[in-house]
C-alpha cells in the first residue's frame, strides 16, 4: 500500500481512508447537481401551443393583409390552397379552405399584389403562425388591369379570340336567347327594341350579372342553351345575347373570368356580347362572334327591320315582274324572227319520203335472193350432218377398239399398279427416317428444357443446405418479421418436409466480431 498510483499521487495509507474520500466526493456532488427550488409552472408542449394559438386568434380574430403572394402552385389534392404573403421585409403563410376558395371571385395567382381578409393563428405541428384567408381581392384597379391583361395574353395564346372561330349571325332567328338579369333594365329594352324592328320569340336565362357566383350563372346559362335540344319543350334559340348593363372594372368582372370567356367561346350557337357601354370592354367581347356597344345595339343586330323589309320585298318583287315581262317579250321577238328562217314541212320531209320509196322498190327482190342464198346453205348443213353422223362416228371407234385388243386397258391398269407397288416401299423407309430424324431433335429440345428447369428449381438449393419455410396457407415466408407467434410452420429440406410451430418473432442481431454469439433460433420443432 506504500507504492505511488500511475498519475504520480501518493496512494491512501488505508482503507478506511479511501472509504471517507469516497464519501466527501458524492455528497459534493450531490450539493453540485440538486436543482434550486422554484415557483414557475411546468407547461407541456401541446398546451403551450394551445395556448399561444388562443391568444393569437383573440388579439387577431379579423385582420386585412396587404401583400404580394408568393409560392403559388395552384390548389393542393385536398382542395385546400397554401401560399406566403409578402412584403419587401417579411413573409406570412397563407390557408384558403376548399369550401372558401370555390366562391372566390378571382382566383389568385403568382406576384399578384391583394388585400387578404382573415384571421391569424397558429399551426401546432410546426410552431408556426399563418393568415386563414375568407376573402380575397386584388389591390387596386392597377392589379386588376395587370391581372386581365395577362388573362388576355393566356386566352389569345390558346387561340379563343381568332376570327376564324367566329360564326355569322342568322338572318331571321327564329328563336333568341337572352343570358342576362331578369329584374334589371337591360332585358325590357332588349324586349322593346324586338318589338319595334321584328317581334321574336325571347327565352330568357335568369342569373346575377354580378356577385361570387355570377361568372358560374353566366357559364352555365350559356353551355344550357347549347344544350337544348331543337324539338324539346324550351325551343332550342337560334342566336344569344349576354348582356348587362354599364359598370365598374369590378362590377363587370365577371364577364372577364376564363369559365365564362371559355364558354362563349365553346358555344355552337351564334353569341353576340352587350356587356356595358361602349367604352367598356372584357374577354367575352374578343371571344364572342359579335359585340355591340349596347344591349339595345345587340337587339339590333339580331333582328332586321321588319318595315324595311317588306320594302325590300316589294321592290325587289316589281324588279323581278319587270324583268320577267322584258325577258318574255325579247323571247317572243326572237323566236319570231327565227320561224321567218325555218323550212316548210314539205320542204323538209320531202327527201325523206323520196328516199323511203326507193328503199321500198328494192326490199322485195333483196328479200328473195336472201331468201335462196339461206335455202342454199341449208342444203349444204344437212349433207355434212348426214356425213358426220352419230352413229357412224360410235361405228369407227369400236372398229379401232377391236384393231387394238380386248385386254389393253386391263393390261395397262396392271403396269401401272405393280409401278406404283415398287416405288411404296422406298417412301415407307423415307418416312421412317424423317419421323426418327424429328423424335430425335425433340428429344434433345425436351432434354435440354428439363435440364434447365433442374437448374432453376429451387430444390437444387435444397441439396446446398437450405430450406424453405412456408406458412399456414403454403405461401413462402421470406422474413422473420412475417412469421407471427404460434403459427403452423412447414419447413422443406431437400430429404423431405417436417411441421413445426413459431415460438415468437425475434428481432435480428447485429455481430460485432467473430466471437459474437449466434443468433437465437425462432422455431422449436
Amino acid at each position: 500500500m506504500n507504492g505511488k498510483w500511475r498519475g504520480g499521487l501518493e496512494a491512501p495509507r488505508s482503507v478506511f481512508a479511501i472509504r471517507l474520500t469516497a464519501r466527501y466526493i458524492s455528497v459534493m456532488l450531490a450539493e453540485t447537481t440538486a436543482p434550486a427550488p422554484t415557483n414557475t409552472p411546468e407547461w407541456s408542449v401541446s398546451d403551450l401551443a394551445h395556448a399561444l394559438r388562443r391568444t393569437l386568434e383573440d388579439a387577431f380574430g379579423h385582420v386585412r393583409l396587404r401583400g404580394e403572394i408568393s409560392g403559388y402552385r395552384g390548389p393542393h389534392g385536398s382542395g385546400h390552397v397554401y401560399f406566403g404573403l409578402k412584403d419587401s421585409d417579411a413573409c406570412i403563410d397563407a390557408v384558403i379552405w376548399r369550401s372558401t376558395f370555390s366562391k372566390l371571385r378571382f382566383k389568385p395567382q403568382e406576384g399578384l399584389e391583394v388585400v387578404a381578409v382573415g384571421r391569424i393563428t397558429t399551426f401546432p405541428g410546426k410552431s408556426k403562425y399563418q393568415i386563414i384567408v375568407e376573402s380575397l381581392e386584388p389591390a387596386g384597379i392597377g392589379a386588376l388591369m395587370a391581372l386581365l391583361d395577362e388573362r388576355r395574353r393566356k386566352l389569345a395564346a390558346e387561340g379563343l379570340f381568332e376570327a376564324a372561330r367566329k360564326r355569322p349571325l342568322p338572318f331571321i332567328p327564329r328563336v333568341i336567347g337572352v343570358v342576362t338579369s331578369p329584374t334589371g333594365a337591360v332585358i325590357r329594352d332588349i324586349l322593346h327594341r324586338l318589338e319595334d324592328r321584328f317581334p321574336r320569340r325571347v327565352v330568357v336565362w335568369p342569373v346575377r350579372v354580378q356577385g361570387e357566383t355570377s361568372a358560374e350563372e353566366v357559364a352555365a346559362a350559356i353551355r344550357g342553351f347549347n344544350a337544348l335540344s331543337s324539338d324539346g319543350t324550351i325551343p332550342r334559340p337560334d342566336v344569344i345575347i349576354v348582356a348587362r348593363g354599364g359598370g365598374s372594372l369590378e362590377d363587370l368582372w365577371s364577364f372577364n373570368e376564363e369559365i365564362v370567356v371559355r364558354a362563349a367561346a365553346e358555344s355552337a350557337i351564334p353569341l353576340v356580347s352587350a356587356v356595358g357601354h361602349e367604352t367598356d370592354t372584357t374577354l367575352i367581347d374578343h371571344a364572342a362572334d359579335r359585340r355591340a356597344p349596347t344591349p339595345t345595339a345587340a337587339a339590333e343586330m339580331v333582328v332586321p327591320v321588319w318595315a324595311d323589309l317588306l320594302r325590300n320585298i316589294a321592290e325587289l318583287g316589281s324588279r323581278q315582274r319587270a324583268c320577267m315581262l322584258k325577258t318574255i317579250e325579247h323571247r317572243r321577238t326572237a323566236l319570231r324572227s327565227a320561224s321567218r328562217a325555218l323550212p316548210t314541212p314539205d320542204g323538209l320531209l320531202g327527201p325523206q319520203r323520196q328516199r323511203v320509196d326507193l328503199a321500198g322498190a328494192k326490199l322485195k327482190p333483196a328479200l328473195a335472193r336472201l331468201a335462196r342464198l339461206h335455202e342454199t346453205n341449208l342444203a349444204r348443213l344437212a349433207q355434212s350432218l348426214l356425213r358426220h353422223s352419230p352413229i357412224a362416228v360410235l361405228r369407227e371407234a369400236g372398229a379401232r377398239l377391236r384393231a387394238w385388243g380386248g385386254d389393253r386397258p386391263e393390261t395397262a391398269l396392271a403396269r401401272q399398279v405393280a409401278r406404283k407397288r415398287e416405288r411404296l416401299p422406298g417412301l415407307a423407309d423415307r418416312l421412317d427416317q424423317a419421323f426418327a430424324v424429328q423424335l430425335d431433335r425433340r428429344c434433345e429440345r425436351i432434354g435440354a428444357v428439363a435440364q434447365l428447369l433442374e437448374t432453376l428449381s429451387y430444390r437444387s438449393v435444397l441439396e446446398r443446405g437450405f430450406a424453405l419455410v412456408r406458412g399456414p396457407e403454403g405461401a413462402p415466408i421470406r422474413r422473420a418479421a412475417g412469421v407471427s407467434p404460434g403459427a403452423d410452420l412447414t419447413i422443406e429440406f431437400a430429404d423431405g418436409a417436417v411441421r413445426a410451430a413459431a415460438a415468437g418473432g425475434v428481432k435480428p442481431v447485429k455481430r460485432k466480431g467473430p466471437d459474437a454469439a449466434p443468433q437465437a433460433t425462432l422455431f422449436d420443432a
